[in-house]
């Protein structure tokens, strides 16, 4: 209990202690315009209250990445734990800061125009077709895991029905695939609405009540853990020291390097969050209010993965019966064992809508953030309606194409694409700073790990280059000096007087 504590403690005193170092690098200008106000369109551009856009940004984020990715992660046992909090402080905050902070100093642009600003004119070419590939996924996998939770709670209630547990139960089953459909359907057509209508008026309305069952999930989950007085780490059997969290508990025995950094994404650093902070950076009213929403949302969304880590480590008996659940049914089975096994039939329920919201509410905004991609590349102006709907239904029919697509291979792929991302962005950042003769290695760190861990896992992955352990972890090393000498010679600091005229302008 006490090391849950003072993971906890340690995020938030990253938010006061580090985000603030983050900010004063950064030099906000609060008397500075803001895209929401000199660009307001009435549809992506409007200016919102920031707890209403830390909120929107919490649930555009934390899709089922800090939920599944923690569950997973559980598997290494408590190191996860410290990626969690480490990667979330230092690389996962920075990188939604700077990203939605350089968003709102350059009118909302999205991160492939950052990239090419700050990179290059080739690191926007790349970064259009990465973040548009990723997003595609992100609301394709974002669909499956709400609907397959959805179908087990509408199953589960249909089975508790009056006609018989027996007969209700055989008839649920068989009708299980309709379910499915039904709710895939379903979740589709909210996420073609959602994208076209002005953020006002589903995002901005609807979101608050989706918090409330976060926030009841989050907490009920963790409530749970004390009211069945279940040992925390349970599934390690022991009493956990400082040694255990530097230790490999998996049960197969999968390297931690770099597989912990691919697996566990969102709840510590995710390149998903690059391509949805622009939205919020479009609403937001006044720079000095990006700390809270940007890096403080991430360490919301750290919270949530301790928690959800902390599920996977003590809900089972042992570490096995955590990875035969995950087998069985994925991660949505453990989310689904726990939740009902902790709080009854309704609460369990509950808790798990929470958690059904989380996709739902990030896949509608990746699909809204690929529109305003497209739209961007192409200067395709997005007042008006039917304007939208040339970009929205291409890009869904494409979307329930890539639906038909083996659920593990898309997941594989996503996760490669989107700390691919992540390390994207963080070297955008990093070239910002350094251009602009800041402190750069707050985002230069952060981003050689992030080369490391992307380029070793693609050679070594099955979907990559398959290479044999070792020979990965060399040239993932040799690409990240690569990359390091590369920015230093491409990427050149401003002069002194460049820097006095861009501080006239600000």
């Amino acid at each position: 209990m006490q090391w849950f504590i003072f993971c906890v403690s340690l995020l938030i005193a990253g938010y006061f202690v580090y985000g603030k170092i983050v900010e004063k690098v950064f030099v906000i200008n609060p008397q500075r315009e803001t895209p929401a106000y000199s660009m307001n369109d009435g549809v992506d551009y409007i200016p919102m209250s920031k707890k209403k856009i830390w909120l929107i940004q919490l649930l555009n984020i934390a899709g089922t990445g800090p939920i599944f990715g923690p569950i997973l992660g559980a598997l290494y046992g408590p190191v996860a734990m410290l990626w969690i909090v480490f990667g979330c402080i230092f690389a996962g905050a920075v990188h939604d800061y700077f990203c939605g902070m350089l968003s709102i100093r350059n009118g909302g642009a999205s991160i492939p125009f950052l990239a090419g600003k700050y990179l290059g004119r080739p690191a926007k070419h790349f970064m259009n077709v990465l973040a548009l590939l990723l997003l595609l996924l992100v609301g394709v996998v974002f669909v499956a895991s709400p609907a397959s939770l959805l179908t087990n709670i509408s199953t589960e209630l249909l089975g508790s029905g009056s006609l018989g547990a027996g007969a209700v139960s055989e008839e649920s089953t068989a009708s299980g695939g309709n379910l499915l459909i039904f709710w895939t359907a379903l979740i589709f057509l909210y996420y073609i609405v959602a994208t076209l209508v002005p953020i006002d008026k589903i995002i901005g309305r609807i979101y608050p009540v989706f918090g409330a069952l976060l926030l009841f999930m989050t907490f009920g989950m963790l409530f749970g853990l004390f009211f069945q007085g279940i040992p925390f780490f349970r599934t390690l059997g022991t009493d956990i020291g400082i040694a255990d969290f530097f230790t490999n508990m998996h049960p197969t025995e999968a390297p931690i390097w770099p597989l912990l950094f691919i697996t566990i994404a969102c709840g510590a650093i995710s390149g998903f969050h690059a391509t949805q902070s622009p939205l919020m950076a479009r609403c937001t009213e006044n720079e000095k209010e990006g700390r809270f929403i940007f890096y403080g949302a991430m360490i919301g969304e750290g919270v949530i993965a301790l928690i959800w880590c902390m599920v996977g480590l003590s809900f089972y008996q042992d570490q096995s019966l955590l990875s035969e659940a995950i087998k069985l049914g994925t991660p949505s089975k453990v989310v689904y064992d726990s939740a009902i096994g902790m709080l009854g039939l309704f609460g369990g329920i509950l808790a798990v809508l929470g958690v059904v919201i989380l996709p739902i509410t990030s896949g509608d905004t990746a699909f809204r953030a690929a529109r305003l991609l497209i739209a961007d590349f192409f200067g395709y102006d997005q007042r008006n309606l039917a304007k939208r709907l040339t970009i929205a239904l291409p890009l869904f029919a494409i979307g329930f194409w890539v639906s038909t697509v083996d659920f593990s291979v898309l997941w594989r792929y996503f996760g490669w694409a989107n700390q691919t991302t992540a390390m994207m962005m963080l070297w955008t950042a990093a070239a910002y700073l350094y251009r602009n003769n800041k402190f750069h290695w707050i985002c230069t760190l952060p981003a050689l790990f992030m080369t490391s861990v992307c380029t070793t896992f693609l050679a070594h992955a099955p979907i990559g280059f398959g290479l044999d352990y070792q020979t990965a972890v060399m040239v993932g090393l040799i690409f990240t000096l690569c990359a390091h000498m590369a920015f230093f010679i491409l990427i050149k600091p401003k002069t002194l007087e460049q820097n006095q005229n861009i501080k006239k302008l600000e």
